[in-house]
């Protein structure tokens, strides 16, 4: 961008600040982030794998399925147009109905626009140099070309769970470091066993982006860098905003915890304030483009230290802030203070002064699947002792943390003041709750013969009609992985089943033998809309790869301009789950002002929900869920023999 762009570019900052770009509504996730429905998929090699399946060990262990995992498919017109008409019956009047449903039947008609949009869309599928027909659409369209701030927009966090061995932050730091990079040893190496959903492989692809990479800024659309792993063999580290290259191998050999801890030490001696130049990478993307290329014309060292952050393995934030609570704790893993980051890292393990921990991902060009099993896994190798951290040796020839240093002259420092100010206004607009519920979890959803994923879904549909007295568009992520290249799909989570559910609790006058059979159907048309989903035959994603097939001076269809098009994937709900008994938090924000995101963690006998909007009364959301919860167990517990146990 050139200097006399600047203030345009602030101009337009601020008014993407104020309100997300039409993208958003489409194509908008995440969380968390991602993506992030689907639970830990199992790691046990299957013995015997459908036709169609075979294994390319010349491609290493993580590898081997790929090239024989199916290609994503296009569904019919015809299924889709039920399925789409199925999910916004719910959301609209008769009137609003009855256009929609004109608009879908023209566009599907033989020989009407829809089935010359369906033709060109499946020659894109059946083209060889593509191996998923969205993946680089979908790319561009919901993250790269997406112009708001990484955090909060394109972000998503994990909060550990305590480790009371280790209170002390070069400890902890050490620990998860070391387990870090055992893991890295397994991608790197291409050794890492496959993960299956119901026994097939799926997709490893991604873990390509999970170290040593990097998103790039550019004018209107970002880049990832892939950096080589054996060229790069270091962390960096920041304390204080000063940046710390420490190199993982040294001699070709890995450094153990106690070494991880030597350094650590040093830099919590050494560091001391300093401005925050990764505060830039918080900015609106055009704007940190602007900022970066002010960074790199400064001076040429500050090339040097800016490559040596993109490339690092991953990024390991010091910060001195000791939260306690869940909420204190979601604040500084979502977002912090904005400063002590840098946000463009798909990877940021952030230890506190108080020993707490927690991880940062960014979404681009990886969904929360892969992060989960990381940080699952080397919370795992901690907590049972499955990584050997008793070591006490140090090299003596150790060398000392590298510090990377940035040269700035007075548009730098004014730029890092102005992505400051930005952020803590930005920031500031969130209202972030979390809701512990301590009542029940998976253990008696199940005894409940309900889907746990679902159960919850519908707790969420309860308490937003609780607070508002109607079910808007809800968005649920759910996984495609079990395709080349797959990310995600939307699963519509309401339907005409969950309204009727919800319209049944808020009346007295229902007795609960109905409210449990209204509630039976909801949650199986989830399960059933869900798993098309997952099989890629969800209505989000096919609409929009059929709206991009037009082509220039073609007129846009009926369907797409129709009310019900951009009303029904208008968020006001955005929801996704995993679980982890190793975490004690996760989350992301909402995807349109007037809406909410609401992660969920379904743990054996606890539910977790990180409540975040922008000024719409958290709390409340809070007190609702809680609420919902509480009523659905009453209100299922009668069959089951499961009697209250009295709390002393």
């Amino acid at each position: 961008m050139s200097l006399p762009l600047l203030d345009s570019a602030i101009a337009m900052s601020n008014a993407l600040y104020g309100s997300r770009s039409a993208i958003r509504l489409s194509t908008r996730r995440l969380p968390p982030f991602k993506a992030l429905t689907m639970a830990p998929a199992s790691l046990r090699k299957s013995s015997t794998l459908p036709e169609g399946y075979r294994e390319d060990n010349s491609k290493g262990p993580m590898l081997r399925f790929e090239d024989s995992l199916p290609r994503l498919p296009v569904p019919t017109l015809e299924e889709t147009s039920k399925r789409y008409l199925k999910s916004v019956h719910p959301l609209l009047n008769q009137s609003e109905f009855d256009n929609t449903q004109k608009a879908v039947e023209d566009f599907v008609r033989p020989n009407g626009i829809g089935q010359e949009l369906q033709k060109r869309l499946q020659a894109r599928r059946e083209d060889p140099k593509h191996r998923n027909w969205i993946y680089e659409w979908w790319n561009d369209a919901a993250y790269l070309s997406y112009r708001d701030p990484v955090v909060p927009y394109v972000s998503y966090f994990y909060s550990h769970r305590d480790d009371r061995r280790r209170r002390d932050p070069a400890k902890r730091a050490a620990a998860l470091t070391s387990a870090v990079l055992k893991f890295k040893t397994d991608v790197d190496n291409g050794t890492l066993e496959p993960e299956y959903m119901k026994k097939l492989p799926i997709s490893m692809e991604s873990y390509q982006w999970m170290f040593n990479s990097c998103r790039i800024p550019s004018h209107k659309r970002d880049h990832p860098v892939k950096y080589s792993h054996k060229d790069h063999p270091y962390f960096v580290v920041i304390r204080k905003n000063q940046f710390y290259k420490v190199f993982h191998e040294i001699n070709a050999q890995r450094l153990n915890a106690a070494e991880l801890e030597t350094q650590f030490r040093r830099i919590l001696n050494i560091a001391e304030k300093a401005p925050a130049v990764g505060a830039l990478t918080s900015q609106n993307r055009d704007i940190w483009t602007f900022a970066r290329g002010r960074l790199l014309a400064a001076n040429p060292a500050n090339a040097t230290a800016l490559e040596a952050i993109e490339a690092s393995s991953f990024i390991v934030c010091l910060d001195d802030a000791s939260p306690v609570t869940l909420e204190e704790r979601a604040h500084q893993y979502w977002h912090g203070d904005g400063q002590n980051r840098w946000y463009d890292k798909p990877l940021e393990f952030i230890v506190n002064e108080n020993g707490t921990s927690g991880f940062l991902g960014e979404h681009s060009m990886m969904d929360g699947t892969p992060t989960h099993r990381l940080n699952d896994y080397i919370n795992m190798l901690i907590f049972t002792n499955k990584l050997d951290l008793t070591t006490s040796s140090v090299r003596s020839d150790l060398p000392e943390p590298l510090p990377l240093k940035f040269y700035l002259d007075r548009a730098n420092i004014s730029e890092i003041h102005r992505a400051r100010k930005n952020f803590d206004s930005l920031m500031a607009q969130h209202d972030l709750r979390v809701q512990a519920y301590q009542g029940y979890g998976k253990n008696l959803i199940k005894k409940f013969k309900a889907s746990p994923d679902a159960y919850v879904q519908m707790i969420i549909q309860l308490a937003y009609h609780k607070m508002y007295h109607v079910n808007r568009p809800t968005y649920e992520s759910a996984a495609t992985r079990r395709f080349q290249q797959g990310r995600t799909e939307t699963c519509r989570s309401v339907s005409s089943e969950s309204v009727a559910f919800c319209t049944a609790m808020a009346d007295p006058h229902v007795p609960p033998e109905q409210c449990i059979a209204l509630f039976r159907k909801a949650v199986d048309a989830h399960v059933q809309y869900i798993t098309d989903a997952s099989d890629g035959k969800g209505v989000d994603r096919h609409l929009f790869g059929l709206k991009k097939c037009l082509e220039e001076g073609e007129a846009v269809p009926e369907i797409f301009t129709d009310r019900a098009y951009t009303y029904s994937g208008t968020w006001y709900l955005s929801t996704s789950q995993l679980s982890s008994e190793f975490f004690n938090g996760y989350g992301w924000s909402q995807v349109v002002d007037e809406g909410w995101g609401i992660a969920y963690m379904i743990n054996e006998n606890s539910i977790q929900f990180n409540i975040v909007s922008k000024g719409l009364g958290s709390e409340r959301m809070s007190f609702y869920l809680n609420e919902a919860a509480g009523e659905l167990r009453d209100l299922l517990l009668p069959t089951t023999e499961e009697q209250p146990k009295a709390k002393l």
